[in-house]
């Protein structure tokens, strides 16, 4: 892939990254919202400790979605490929993305099962497009 066309898949990726984890905030949220106005238990737990503890998850996982996003932000802006951290908190999206996209299918539907595949595309598209680093003057491992 040419570095024309690799800047905007890491853009694009930073950006469903973002989306994802303001999303994935806003709907943990809302369940704790739900949990702790129903007053609901769960196996003899204060409602307000799952209300809290929800609050807190998707504030990590939100945060975590946003610094991947933010890696691939930088990947694009400087377009030079992740460094090893980066790397490494980028594949953990990747599986964390297809795990939960297996989950998806049976869990919430084929469109959530999409919409995690693109964002799992978008980001290991990045990973290998940047594996190696672009210097538009090297002769092609083909030509003669």
């Amino acid at each position: 892939m040419d570095a024309v066309a690799r800047r905007p898949v890491a853009w694009a990726g930073a950006v469903a990254l973002w989306a994802e984890a303001v999303g994935t905030a806003l709907l943990n949220w809302f369940l704790g919202l739900a949990v702790d106005e129903q007053d609901m238990s769960l196996a003899g737990l204060d409602p307000h400790t799952m209300t809290v503890s929800t609050w807190i998850a998707g504030a990590v996982f939100g945060l975590y979605l946003a610094l991947c996003g933010l890696v691939l932000a930088r990947v694009a802006v400087r377009d030079r490929g992740p460094g090893s951290f980066g790397k490494i908190l980028l594949i953990s999206a990747a599986v964390v993305h297809a795990l939960l996209g297996a989950f998806a299918i049976g869990l919430v539907g084929w469109l959530a099962f999409v919409s995690l595949m693109v964002v799992l595309g978008l980001i290991v598209l990045t990973l290998v497009a940047y594996d190696r680093p672009f210097s538009p003057c090297a002769p092609s491992p083909t030509s003669p």
